[in-house]
């Protein structure tokens, strides 16, 4: 007792140092507990890809081919780590031949695609950077009818990883997000998503997944890691100062765009073929009486719909954020916000467009459409955001292409979108 009571004596005496002793020892104990946890996730996971490598294949059957485009300077050079850590003994587990290629520069996935044999899987494993390449070298290549039908599946280790939302289940923990993303992968359930084609004056299109922005909020956006020291506030503190270099920030743009198209019946499901008795009567039918043929109508090209504004930003987006599985039209939307907001209130939509870059306000004006020409003036005209990469602005023609790419996602997650 007289022990308890000398130890509870030296505490008193030193609280500061017993104060920080209990903060470092609870803190230790927080980080262990976390890197346990991670381990268990890691485990259960291997576990459920080791079930896919004892699958028995025919003798007669190659193993699926799956090529890993991997950034390792995404998420500040953390890639490599995130990807051999927690992706990597899963997809080796699984059974599937696994070829890894890595990137030096940045473009050098647009080349390699360019150069890549015949796959059985695509997988990305970076960030929107890496992504909006990969998708770039494949639509350019001459076989690209084909080899876009090749599945993508998408690991997220970048910073920036806008897809998610679209094909996992959000999750707080790295861990739990990479491992489900490359089980996700092994399962096989896809959705097809629509691309952007973006085609300026001379050079080759480039393709994108999300948006393309120009305007006010864009160059905020590029400027906000200067007001790191803020912390918190550097979203609102990087609007605050663009506004006192600037007010009104308008843009003048001219902007073409012809409306949404029907979107066609999906071929990839399979029709009951009718009883013979109703084959033969239908063959009969035609045989007796054939249908007559009637020349073909020429349909009248839909005319350009064409307008004159001054916005604050011009975005061009697919609906591959919140997809709608079931809808009976093809169209990217266009969200013009006019430059009649005050300065409060493009303050406050900077930092909620951050977060959710696809909502556009009240006061905006938003159009459906299959194709558009963005024309801008010829000096100042900036720079554009494509999926979060920065291009140079120019005169550029948008186009959709619906359905264009599938991608691997959770099979939870698709029966959500389904319904």
């Amino acid at each position: 007792m007289a022990r308890v009571l000398k130890i509870l004596q030296t505490l008193r005496n030193h609280w500061k140092k017993s104060v920080f002793g209990v903060c470092v020892v609870s803190y230790g104990g927080h980080w262990l507990y976390g890197k346990h946890c991670d381990n268990l996730l890691r485990r259960a996971a291997c576990q459920e890809a080791l079930k896919f490598g004892q699958q028995l294949i025919p003798a007669n059957v190659p193993l699926k081919k799956a090529t890993v485009i991997l950034n390792p300077a995404a998420c500040s050079r953390k890639a490599s780590t995130l990807f051999e850590k927690n992706a990597a003994p899963i997809l080796y587990l699984s059974g599937i031949e696994v070829t890894l290629v890595k990137t030096d520069y940045e473009g050098q996935a647009k080349k390699l695609l360019d150069l890549m044999e015949q796959t059985d899987l695509i997988i990305v494993a970076g960030g929107d950077g890496t992504l909006q390449e990969v998708i770039t070298g494949l639509l350019r290549r001459a076989d690209a009818a084909t080899f876009s039908k090749i599945p993508i599946g998408f690991i997220p280790l970048g910073t920036s990883n806008t897809l998610n939302h679209t094909l996992y289940p959000d999750s707080d923990n790295k861990v739990k997000h990479i491992t489900d993303a490359t089980l996700s992968i092994l399962k096989g359930d896809t959705i097809p998503l629509d691309v952007l084609q973006i085609k300026g004056e001379m050079e080759q299109p480039v393709f994108a997944l999300t948006c393309l922005q120009w305007g006010a909020y864009r160059d905020v956006a590029a400027n906000i890691s200067k007001y790191w020291y803020l912390g918190p506030l550097k979203t609102k503190a990087a609007h605050f100062f663009s506004t006192l270099k600037e007010w009104p920030q308008s843009h003048q743009v001219s902007l073409r765009y012809l409306g949404p198209t029907a979107r066609p019946p999906d071929e990839t499901k399979e029709h009951s073929r009718p009883q013979l008795l109703t084959r033969i009567f239908h063959r009969l039918a035609l045989y007796w009486s054939p249908p007559k043929e009637e020349p073909p109508k020429e349909t009248e090209p839909e005319p350009w719909q064409e307008v004159e504004l001054s916005a604050v930003e011009v975005s061009i987006r697919t609906h591959n954020r919140n997809p709608d599985l079931r809808r009976t039209e093809d169209a990217l939307t266009i969200c013009v916000e006019p430059d009649t907001l005050s300065k409060g209130d493009f303050i406050a939509m900077g930092s909620t467009k951050l977060t959710d870059p696809s909502i556009c306000p009240e006061s905006g004006v938003s159009v459906q459409a299959s194709s558009c020409q963005l024309n801008l003036p010829k000096d100042g005209a900036g720079f554009y955001s494509i999926d979060n990469e920065e291009y140079e602005a120019m005169p550029v023609e948008v186009t959709l292409l619906p359905r264009k790419l599938n991608f691997f996602c959770d099979s939870g997650h698709k029966h959500d979108l389904l319904n």
